[in-house]
């Protein structure tokens, strides 16, 4: 078993965690089930910090906890690798390079005005639906892959659809997560590998609790100051530590925050998140344009800030405080079946989300219908998203001419 550990434990300088996820931030297309191929080569394969044990378990972590999965896999190495300082170099590098190209973007939609009307923003949107739909049937294949699971799922999607949206979507969470914890089975196993990162258990629970603090008293700060900037730090705290998987997942969340408030147009929205699959790195950088791009104080570069550390920081708490504790929370049946619920339930919100707002907001008719269909196709059968995304723009320009 010491041959097992023997990867994760050895150590690596903090500029060379960077260089290595600074090219991984540059590299990374496809999302996060994509970025784990890239991972796996990288870790693996060419540098030897993990074995395949240690991968699986690592990657197990990942989708145990809400936050966006990749961005947490490799916050995991850097702190395997380098300590707190290598956890933060290796987010640093990862995220980087989408965020600062996502933050440009948004400056220039600022700049261009109203964007009613469009037509290469129209082609970003029906892009946005093509992507989603896609995302739906990977994750419901995966996650909601049986009537138990798919019925949940369905009944997550009406919740969502049914109930005021400022809380439906805990509503429909907290509802998988009590299904999942009564009715869903599932096998446990142990981790197949003890991991040391180099922080004390009290530093691990200091994490957690400061991960708790921050989700009890962001609402309250944000309710009782009615500063934008606390309420933008709040929106964005919450849907980074209520959605599993992260991505495609953190849409519905992300819209319920910024779009009834006016602080995004529901167009810029979806533009930006189309704009955001032609780009490397995790899909949550989405929160930097939509931080740079609203409307109100704070807005900016202040308000990028405050939504890319918003939305990544609870998943780090949550790696920092449940990794050392990790081969002891493989074992335990009632947190994997209440996961497995909580799973197919983020299915349902994710369909719902596809409905409304990204279908009713980008389809009128047949021949969106169709542009989106083509888009869908495209990706299917592995078109790079940079190019349909390209392509979207074009053939929305395109599309106007023949209206």
């Amino acid at each position: 078993m010491a041959d097992v550990a023997a990867p994760a434990q050895a150590r690596s300088s903090a500029l060379e965690i960077l260089g290595v996820f600074l090219r991984l931030g540059l590299t990374c297309f496809g999302g996060p089930v994509a970025h784990m191929g890239y991972f796996r080569a990288e870790f693996i394969a060419k540098r030897r910090w993990l074995d395949e044990a240690g991968f699986a378990d690592l990657l197990a972590l990942a989708q145990f906890l809400p936050g966006p999965a990749s961005s947490e896999f490799g916050f995991a190495v850097g702190l395997l690798r380098g300590g707190l300082l290598g956890a933060f170099c290796a987010w640093l590098g990862f995220t980087l390079p989408s965020a600062l190209i996502m933050g440009g973007f948004a400056y220039g939609v600022a700049r261009a005005g109203s964007l009613a009307g469009a037509a290469w923003l129209h082609g970003l949107m029906l892009v946005a639906v093509a992507v989603v739909a896609l995302a739906v049937w990977q994750m419901a294949r995966r996650l909601a892959n049986d009537v138990p699971r798919g019925v949940l799922a369905l009944a997550a999607t009406a919740i969502v659809l049914l109930l005021p949206p400022n809380w439906s979507q805990f509503v429909a969470i907290g509802f998988g997560a009590v299904i999942g914890r009564l009715f869903l089975s599932t096998d446990v196993r142990a981790a197949t590998m003890h991991f040391a990162p180099p922080v004390s258990r009290g530093v691990a629970i200091g994490a957690l609790v400061a991960f708790g603090v921050l989700l009890a008293l962001s609402p309250v700060v944000a309710a009782a100051t009615h500063a934008t900037s606390a309420q933008l730090f709040d929106g964005f705290y919450r849907s980074g530590s209520l959605v599993f998987g992260g991505g495609h997942l953190i849409l519905p969340l992300l819209d319920a925050v910024v779009v009834p408030k006016g602080w995004v147009s529901q167009d810029t929205f979806l533009a930006g998140y189309g704009a955001t699959q032609a780009l490397p790195g995790p899909l949550s950088t989405f929160a930097a344009f939509l931080g740079v791009a609203m409307q109100p104080s704070p807005g900016g570069l202040i308000g990028g800030l405050i939504a890319l550390v918003a939305i990544f920081l609870p998943g780090s708490l949550l790696i920092l405080g449940t990794l050392p504790f990790w081969s002891e929370l493989r074992r335990n049946q009632a947190m994997q079946s209440t996961l497995k619920g909580v799973n197919a339930a983020v299915v349902g919100l994710l369909l719902a989300a596809l409905y409304r707002p990204v279908f009713v907001s980008a389809v009128f008719n047949w021949r969106d219908l169709a542009f989106a269909a083509a888009a869908l196709v495209l990706l299917r059968i592995r078109v790079p998203p940079w190019a349909v995304v390209i392509l979207g723009a074009l053939g929305g320009e395109a599309l106007a001419r023949l209206s």
